[in-house]
């Protein structure tokens, strides 16, 4: 028998999907990761250009820089579009109409770079024959993983101590890097072999508050269940390095 449960309507969910500074749809959604408390995006940095609280719970998010403990919530986002009919296409259009008021029309650049912020084919028409495989192929990988929550790490040498007499590997010229709060442990493996120019077969291992962590763990997996749960620990989370060591 086919189940035939009530329908539901979208003000069902406006409980969840509204924001709570606004009224109006979360427009990309952004979490406060202190509390978990989700607004628009221009909303919750605009409140905290004058206060340090969350406006929902009133919890302090951050003592100086509360804007390094937002994450955008890109999932969600495609939820509310889904839910709520046409709101992308009305989002998009007011953004384009924005930019085409306060950037200044030079040879159709700004209006050009608003539609490949929107993905939109260009204005201009004059590059829409261009080849997948050309030099413009790779352009569009240039914001790939730009729109992802950012996170600042800390890269710190971890001497190695073991008897197997290795030499150690060096200390980073710059220590500080911010990425996608979505990198993998294994891809701070190969930044840091590319860095320190180690052979294809030199292995590392990367620790967190003295835990070696897993290649596949994520640095916001790591910060949320590691580093934040040690309140002494400070911002930006440290990572340390070290040759790999075998325990068998």
């Amino acid at each position: 028998m086919a189940a035939t449960g009530r329908r539901h309507l979208v003000k069902d969910f406006n409980h969840f999907i509204t924001c709570y500074l606004c009224r109006g749809y979360l427009i990309k959604p952004t979490t406060v990761t202190e509390c978990l408390h989700t607004f628009c995006k221009s909303c919750i940095v605009q409140h905290f250009e004058d206060s340090n609280d969350c406006p929902k719970c009133g919890i302090q998010v951050h003592e100086t820089n509360p804007l390094e403990m937002l994450r955008l919530d890109n999932t969600l986002e495609e939820i509310i579009f889904k839910l709520v009919p046409g709101l992308r296409e009305k989002e998009e259009q007011q953004e384009l109409e924005f930019w085409r008021k306060n950037q200044p029309k030079e040879n159709g650049q700004a209006e050009n770079l608003m539609c490949q912020r929107l993905s939109l084919p260009d204005v201009g028409g004059d590059d829409g024959d261009r080849d997948a495989g050309g030099d413009d192929a790779d352009g569009g990988d240039e914001d790939y993983h730009r729109s992802d929550p950012q996170i600042a790490i800390c890269l710190d040498c971890l001497r190695n101590t073991g008897q197997t007499g290795e030499s150690t590997v060096s200390d980073l010229m710059k220590r500080f890097i911010r990425c996608s709060s979505r990198v993998t442990v294994g891809t701070i493996k190969k930044f840091l072999s590319l860095k320190l120019k180690l052979p294809s077969s030199y292995e590392l291992d990367v620790l967190c508050n003295g835990e070696i962590m897993g290649r596949d763990h994520t640095l916001e997996f790591i910060y949320m269940t590691r580093w934040r749960l040690h309140g002494e620990n400070t911002y930006p989370m440290v990572l340390e390095y070290r040759p790999r060591i075998d325990f068998g």
